[in-house]
């Protein structure tokens, strides 16, 4: 049951559910990871605000590129009987896992507004804390925030199509 309320029916509700997802989760860990890279300082986090758009399509795209290869990794770990929240974690886990090795670099070509070697050569150095930071905040924060979403709008549908009947 859990399945079917607190997540998306249909490609509308993908939609939503992702766009909910990567809000929150650009507006965090986008700002977080360049604190630690460079300092907690405010005009870090006015020049962050101005690159957010970008690595938020970039996102979204990376998102659309690993969601089919991160659910058949998940599959591989979860069995399909286990409880949802275990699926959950799993799924997110596989999917955190893909995007922060894509966006451990074109994350740092975005913010750095170059292309450069750096953030291959210092890959392994960076991407543990950018993995570490990115599954909390997607595990803690956003996908539940997107489940509940999920589970009020399928409520009202759900209260819609009763009081049609």
């Amino acid at each position: 049951m859990e399945f079917y309320m607190k997540l998306p029916r249909n490609k509308k509700e993908f939609v939503i559910f992702l766009l909910t997802i990567s809000i929150i989760s650009v507006h965090i860990i986008a700002p977080l990871i360049t604190f630690f890279e460079v300092g907690f300082h405010f005009y870090v986090w006015l020049d962050v605000l101005t690159i957010l758009p970008f690595i938020w399509i970039t996102v979204i795209a990376l998102v659309l590129l690993t969601h089919k290869p991160a659910e058949w990794l998940s599959s591989k770990i979860a069995d399909k009987n286990d409880r949802f929240r275990s699926q959950m974690v799993i799924n997110t886990l596989c999917t955190v896992l893909l995007m922060s090795v894509f966006l451990t670099v074109i994350g740092s070509w975005i913010g750095a507004r170059h292309i450069s070697m750096d953030p291959i050569r210092m890959f392994f150095y960076k991407w543990p804390r950018n993995m570490a930071i990115s599954f909390l905040v997607e595990a803690v924060i956003a996908q539940p925030i997107a489940r509940f979403v999920m589970l009020k709008m399928h409520q009202a549908k759900d209260k819609k199509t009763l009081a049609e009947q």
